[in-house]
């Protein structure tokens, strides 16, 4: 049953960065009961200092400016009022993800912890009228005839979801009411070695996320645009596979990593996996001795093929041909190339050359068309070979040194750095400080296959932001 003690929410702040921006105004419904009679149903509101200033289009948007916040009292001022208000209460408000996230920073920039049941408006009305393809709070009003007092205050708009509560209850009806919010305050079991209030803390945001057994050792490194539910859904019942149901039984602990967007997601899961070497993780693995073939030119027209390693500081700027993750396996590519291609082998290097004048083996058995006695050029024979190469030539890095990907979350306004140089990635920055050390730091990072082909993939895209440095 939905409980009986209500807390209809909304906030007032400086931004959309529950982790850097801070509370400007709160504006609460408390209901008892159904809330039908005065007596059932109460205000509070206040503003709120955020010590430091409100930006323009804030100011603007809202109508609270720097002076009214002043004299306000911050946020530890009124903190214990604020929990004893909302405890035992549903916390329901209008993407409750922003309004809930921001309480829960703000108690935990005072070292306290923060819990309650959420149930978001937003996800409530995709459910109850999925008919609708908006579903923001000035649609509602107009969908509803709901009565707004005074836009993007706080109480004006608290109130608003309260009554929206009441539109679905008699509308769609108290039984399908209860039914979407017993759908969204549903819990999922976490494994038994897994602290229960876990869920809560796990957010809705992009980022990577590992699990970890006994004794630490790290069991699987994933990613996703919404850590929450992926991690969820490991552990749930009715589609947990055999690797899942492994990482229930042996998981011990979990962390995560938040990033700004799913790009940086993907690049930090591919660097962990190839440090950490996870148990259960069979994609991303190292390849420990990748190499490529490049062309070398010993005389007018006379190329041969050279292996290049994948350790070497100036890998990703070279002229590349095939990422292979073992010399055996390039040799074989190279091989069937000069199998298919009559290319002799001893020129190649795939065979010790014969003596001045002698034909290599390969000839005699006329599969060489015999460039290691004169037969054919040696211009033709590094044609053909360049040629049967092309096909798989890697991209070339197509800048002049280091450059940075912009990565933006529209909804919080937070931006990421990904620094990158001859397809290898060095790091990310948050700030100019960061991107220094990064830089400075950056020889030592190995050319990567799988980072190559994140970066090349999501180069591609259109509107990809990118910074030369």
């Amino acid at each position: 049953m939905t409980p009986a003690r209500l807390a209809f929410i909304d906030l007032e702040t400086t931004g959309a960065n529950p982790t850097l921006d801070r509370i400007t105004e709160i504006g609460i419904v408390l209901v008892d009961g159904d809330g039908e009679s005065p007596q059932e149903t109460r205000t509070w509101s206040t503003l709120v200092n955020p010590q430091r200033a409100i930006p323009q289009f804030i100011q603007q948007l809202t109508g609270i400016n720097n002076d009214m916040v002043a004299d306000a009292p911050p946020f530890e001022q009124v903190a214990d009022t604020l929990e004893t208000l909302l405890a035992g209460r549903l916390f329901i408000a209008h993407n409750a993800r922003f309004d809930y996230g921001f309480i829960k920073n703000e108690f935990q920039r005072l070292g306290r912890r923060f819990r309650a049941d959420v149930v978001c408006t937003v996800r409530l009305s995709r459910k109850l009228y999925p008919q609708h393809h908006r579903h923001n709070l000035d649609s509602l009003v107009a969908r509803h005839q709901l009565v707004a007092a005074d836009r993007h205050r706080a109480l004006a708009d608290a109130d608003l979801i309260w009554q929206f509560w009441r539109q679905v209850r008699h509308g769609p009806g108290p039984d399908a009411l209860e039914a979407a919010v017993q759908h969204q305050l549903k819990r999922p079991s976490l494994p038994p070695h897994l602290p229960p209030d876990l869920i809560d803390d796990l957010p809705e945001t992009p980022g990577i996320y590992r699990f970890h057994g006994e004794n630490d050792v790290l069991l699987y490194v994933g990613k996703s645009i919404n850590l929450r539910k992926r991690v969820l859904s490991h552990f749930s019942a009715d589609t947990r596979e055999n690797k899942e149901m492994r990482i229930a039984q042996e998981v011990r602990r979990l962390d995560w990593q938040e990033t700004v967007g799913e790009f940086g997601a993907l690049l930090l899961e591919s660097r962990l996996i190839k440090e950490g070497q996870p148990v259960h993780n069979r994609r991303l693995r190292r390849a420990t001795e990748l190499c490529a073939w490049t062309l070398e030119e010993r005389g007018e027209g006379d190329f041969r093929p050279r292996l290049a390693n994948g350790c070497d500081a100036d890998f990703g700027r070279q002229e590349l041909f095939g990422l292979f993750p073992s010399r055996r396996q390039a040799t074989a590519a190279l091989r069937k190339i000069a199998e298919a291609q009559g290319l002799c082998p001893a020129i190649l290097g795939l065979e010790q050359a014969p003596k001045p004048g002698r034909p290599c083996f390969a000839y005699q058995v006329h599969k060489c068309r015999g460039a290691c006695v004169g037969k054919e050029a040696i211009g033709l024979h590094s044609a053909r070979l360049m040629a049967a190469l092309a096909k798989m030539k890697v991209s070339t890095w197509p800048y002049p040194g280091a450059i940075g990907i912009v990565e933006r979350d529209d909804f919080t306004g937070r931006e990421a750095l990904h620094v990158v140089e001859g397809w290898r990635h060095l790091g990310t920055a948050q700030d100019e400080t960061e991107l220094a050390e990064i830089l400075a730091a950056g020889a030592t990072v190995r050319f990567d296959m799988d980072t190559y082909k994140l970066i090349k993939a999501h180069l591609k895209k259109s509107g990809t932001t990118v910074r030369v440095l």
